[in-house]
């Protein structure tokens, strides 16, 4: 059975969206069917239009679907991406969070593998914290939290975070370089090559 992967993220700048990318494409390597989605913007043009790569980014990523709560009824595992913002998600993601609590009653959350992945401006600017505030909505989901661990040697080449991966952006705001996206496709893949496990496991157990 094909599995399929959700890749949900939000991203103001790029390094977010060119992570989401990697993991989706580490996941699609697997033989996965994956759709990448974006959460809405809820910032106002105005505060947007002060950043030229926020104004830049947002343009240039107009194509890309737009996350729904069907998303995660459809997917079989969810990678959730975001910024850090004071060590926590980024307020767009969070309100696409808060709009699962029909799925979540329903039980339509649970079981399933999820991971997550994130950037912050500064090396000590709260990724791991975000990371972990994360699962604490996907313990409440019952979701099958996922990290990368130290399981492959890209994941210490990135800068060793075993929570998820992350990348420093610094005041360049330049976008994430070959380690972090090795590490995302590495996260990527095996989300989607645990899930599949999973699913065999519970086809066995049934027949």
């Amino acid at each position: 059975m094909t599995v399929r992967v959700a890749v949900i993220y939000y991203s103001a700048t790029g390094s977010v969206h060119a992570l989401a990318r990697a993991v989706a494409e580490g996941a699609t390597a697997t033989g996965a069917d994956v759709r990448l989605r974006r959460v809405a913007e809820l910032a106002p043009d105005a505060a947007i239009d002060q950043n030229p790569l926020w104004r830049r980014h947002i343009d240039a990523t107009a194509t890309v679907a737009e996350a729904t709560v069907d998303d995660l009824a459809w997917a079989d595992a969810f990678a959730f991406g975001t910024p850090t913002r004071f060590g926590a998600p980024a307020a767009q993601l969070k309100q696409f969070i808060d709009q699962t609590g029909g799925l979540w009653r329903e039980g339509g959350l649970a079981g399933k593998p999820v991971t997550a992945f994130t950037s912050a401006f500064h090396r000590h600017g709260g990724s791991e914290a975000t990371i972990l505030s994360l699962a604490n909505v996907f313990y409440h989901w019952g979701a099958l939290i996922v990290p990368p661990g130290f399981t492959d040697p890209v994941v210490s080449a990135a800068g060793g975070n075993p929570y998820g991966t992350s990348f420093v952006s610094g005041p360049d705001g330049g976008g994430p370089d070959a380690a972090a996206l090795a590490a995302a496709e590495y996260q990527g893949r095996r989300l989607a090559e645990i899930a599949t496990r999973l699913h065999g496991a519970l086809a066995a157990s049934r027949s």
